[in-house]
């Protein structure tokens, strides 16, 4: 439940009947009047701090990463940073780091979801920086465990280059109906997405945006989430809406 910041009243996320964005938030509405009325001003009445959205960035931490594909990863971060998103990674090397660095170099907000159980060990153990997250998050929960806290804490995911581990990540994403951006010509899991959904032959409610620029790839996903992909329920939703009484719980 969120409120249209005009009239004040609350309205259901999902049966909003406008949204606009700014400044890293989606806002909903109760009319389209109203969000026309917020467009025209919208310092006027965003006064209140809301949530920003989420973009996670999962690629490849270590391999043969080329100068170019790491600009990329920066310039996605630096995108994300510049729309007021917070960028969210699995604060590893690599290609991640690059897109944490981006963020951090336009103001926004990196946060690190990090397997390691402590500072220590994520570290040590793991041989992760620190350096470019605002946040690190220990999930003492190992890689695989740590890619399904990266996902569901992402509103939207941007897949870049990558190896198995971005595979897991885009699996989870793809299954679990999220909104995913994939960064043509980055490498990787990146270039065969196409091939994985087809052979997965399994509608999940996911949406699937491809393109090769950073920034028109990360301004896209905006637009399509504030469009309609936030009206999409989680497939936990999907899954307990479609059970009946007998059969929940």
């Amino acid at each position: 439940m969120s409120i249209d910041p005009v009239c004040g009243a609350n309205v259901k996320d999902r049966e909003a009947a406008a949204t606009a964005f700014y400044r890293g938030c989606m806002y909903v509405f109760c009319s389209s009047g109203h969000r026309d009325q917020f467009l025209a001003d919208p310092a006027a009445y965003a006064i209140k701090p809301c949530g920003a959205l989420k973009l996670g960035v999962m690629g490849a931490a270590s391999g043969n990463l080329t100068p170019e594909v790491r600009a990329a990863a920066f310039e996605l971060g630096a995108a994300a940073g510049d729309l007021g998103l917070v960028v969210i990674t699995g604060a590893a090397p690599g290609l991640p780091w690059e897109s944490a660095r981006g963020a951090q170099s336009r103001g926004g907000l990196s946060v690190g979801i990090s397997p390691a159980l402590s500072l220590h060990e994520h570290v040590n153990f793991y041989h992760s920086p620190t350096d470019v997250f605002d946040v690190i998050i220990y999930t003492g929960s190992g890689l695989m465990g740590r890619e399904i806290v990266n996902i569901r804490s992402s509103d939207m995911v941007a897949i870049v280059g990558g190896h198995s581990g971005t595979l897991g990540e885009f699996a989870i994403a793809y299954d679990e109906g999220k909104l995913i951006g994939v960064l043509e010509g980055s490498g990787g899991i990146a270039d065969i997405v196409p091939s994985l959904v087809l052979a997965i032959e399994k509608d999940t409610g996911a949406a699937i945006v491809y393109d090769p620029d950073p920034r028109s790839l990360v301004q896209r996903l905006v637009d399509e989430y504030v469009r309609s992909h936030f009206q999409r329920p989680s497939v936990f939703v999907r899954n307990n809406q479609a059970q009946s009484p007998s059969q929940a719980g």
